[in-house]
């Protein structure tokens, strides 16, 4: 079928109005978990054909997740979908106030390579539990999974509620030039602003997960032991391949020295002497990828590692020394296992190296002094970030997450995820045993007292 048609059937799929029903949606869910532990070794088998992610990494960074999910929304769809009450106000007295939650009807949603498991299911249960049909677009490039995701959604929902539609750019461009009443996009800043372009033609309202460049920051009082091991696990999770991982840091001088070291002692201690012939280091998709972050490292030093295959897309965690501004890899987002170290004197080099981009969609600060990490929060707009740590705003549902400027548009998690996917109709509920005239011409009342009602009120 083409894109036209699946968008047709879906359409007349939601018009039936059967995907109002809480115990549908519910029961849909309950069926996906179901399919999800009979496939879950399936689903780590596809994600190490992709990334050659090992069994560990794709359970914790993506098959728990998406399963924590499903039970958060079996458990609470019937809740959350349940008007809510809200004050009211004297000027309606007497009546009551309700938010109605609604599914915004048909939904596409688009997700990206690098997690294409998680970051394809956790968008579409809010949406299933908020009661829209679906048609998920996994990407092309981790072909593996998005196999597999097809035959999952198949064998979980009823025809034309879920429709995995598999394909190139150009199938993408297709689904996004029709009409649709949601939106959801998780890729590049370029492609996330095509889709914006494309949703506008309709209004269509949209939530674009892209990224940015990630700063994190060590003051000269942080704990650099620590520092080191939670900066090397979010920076080479998925040999780099994270949105939200450190994409440089900057560091005091007087600590760069001792950063350095501990930062190649952990390397060493996570990946061996030769993290090729780790288990427990992913590869990088495609050649496109691994040419784009060679040419990276070309006009830059390399502290420690920099080693490559191109014919196993394998580049070694490597530590770039004091890349200028100008340089190939401090131009754009990196999406890789290169981590460049840049020393700084004072908070005012701190601000001109990360004003200088756009707003990033994570940001990372280690220190032990409470005054800096105040003045780093308060400073730099970013979607989300940690002090003392990385990456784990994603870890907790009830943060919501999502970037702000180039970095995003909206934000999903948790609940977040169902109201991102509702439209609340805003509904006052009015009595009828009493009806006040002064609201009804002509307008008799002195005005002077109105204002004093009004402020009274």
């Amino acid at each position: 079928m083409t894109p036209k048609q699946v968008h047709q059937l879906q359409l007349d799929f939601f018009k039936k109005r059967i995907t109002f029903d809480f115990s549908y949606r519910i029961k849909a869910l309950e069926k996906l978990k179901k399919v999800l532990l009979e496939r879950e070794q399936k689903v780590y088998e596809a994600l190490k054909a992709d990334l050659r992610k090992s069994e560990f990494e794709s359970y914790v960074s993506e098959f728990q997740t998406v399963m924590a999910e499903l039970d958060r929304y079996i458990k609470n769809t019937a809740k959350w979908a349940r008007p809510q009450k809200v004050s009211s106000t004297l000027l309606n007295f007497p009546s009551k106030a309700r938010r109605h939650p609604e599914p915004y009807g048909n939904t596409l949603i688009i997700s990206p390579w690098n997690y294409p498991f998680q970051l394809a299911m956790s968008p579409l249960i809010g949406a299933i539990a908020a009661g829209n049909t679906v048609v998920l677009k996994p990407s092309e490039f981790s072909t593996a999974t998005s196999d597999i995701l097809k035959e999952i959604c198949k064998e979980s929902f009823e025809a034309n509620h879920v429709t995995v539609v598999l394909g190139d750019g150009e199938t993408a461009q297709e689904l996004t030039a029709l009409k649709w009443d949601y939106i959801f996009f998780t890729g590049s800043p370029g492609v996330g602003q095509k889709i914006y372009e494309a949703a506008a033609k309709h209004l269509t309202p949209v939530t674009l997960e892209l990224g940015g460049k990630n700063p994190a920051v060590v003051h000269e009082s942080a704990n650099l032991k620590v520092c080191a091991k939670r900066i090397v696990w979010a920076k080479f999770l998925n040999s780099g391949q994270t949105c939200i991982a450190p994409d440089y840091i900057l560091v005091h001088e007087s600590v760069k020295n001792d950063l350095v070291r501990l930062l190649k002692e952990t390397i060493t201690d996570f990946f061996g002497e030769n993290p090729k012939e780790s288990a427990d280091y992913p590869r990088l998709i495609r050649e496109k990828h691994f040419e784009a972050l060679l040419e990276m490292m070309e006009d830059s030093q390399v502290i420690t590692g920099g080693t490559h295959d191109k014919s196993d897309l394998y580049i070694a965690p490597t530590l770039l020394d004091e890349p200028s501004r100008e340089s190939k890899v401090m131009q754009d987002e990196i999406f890789g296992p290169l981590l460049p170290l840049i020393s700084y004197q004072n908070k005012a080099e701190v601000e001109q190296w990360i004003t200088s981009y756009d707003k990033p969609l994570g940001a990372y600060v280690y220190t032990g002094d409470k005054d800096f990490s105040r003045w780093f929060i308060n400073r730099f707009s970013f979607g989300g970030g940690a002090v003392n740590d990385s990456i784990v705003q994603f870890l907790n549902e009830k943060l919501p997450f999502g970037g702000v400027g180039t970095s995003g548009i909206g934000s999903y998690h948790g609940k977040k995820t169902f109201e991102t996917f509702s439209h609340y109709k805003s509904v006052v509920y009015r009595g009828t045993w009493l009806d006040i005239p002064l609201k009804y011409p002509p307008y008799t009342i002195s005005l002077s007292l109105v204002k004093k009602a009004f402020r009274w009120i």
